[in-house]
């Protein structure tokens, strides 16, 4: 296993590689979470179609783009990548809800 450098400490492709293969679980670990709040969604909500909620889709893809931002990382990109996250959230929590006893 290699030592995970920051970035800007890199200096071989094999040390940028590991640091995006470490980053990269890192992020799945944090979907599962995300998602695991998508599933307690499906259990609260008390209707299916509170499931989508198109203004908490454009709030939550607004602070995503603020905080691209902020941290000076391309926000347009995040745009796209949250519009997609929050879609497969979405369609995420309707098949827990549809699977869920009421």
């Amino acid at each position: 296993m290699h030592d995970i450098r920051d970035p800007q400490a890199c200096q071989t492709m094999t040390e940028v590689r590991a640091g995006v293969d470490a980053v990269d679980r890192e992020l799945i670990a944090l979907l599962k979470r995300r998602f695991g709040y998508m599933e307690a969604a499906a259990r609260i909500k008390p209707e299916r179609g509170m499931v989508r909620d198109d203004a908490r889709k454009a709030e939550v893809i607004a602070n995503a783009v603020r905080h691209a931002g902020e941290a000076g990382i391309p926000d347009n990109a995040v745009a796209e990548m949250w519009e997609c996250l929050v879609e497969a959230s979405i369609a995420y929590e309707m098949d827990r809800f549809d699977r869920s006893a009421r």
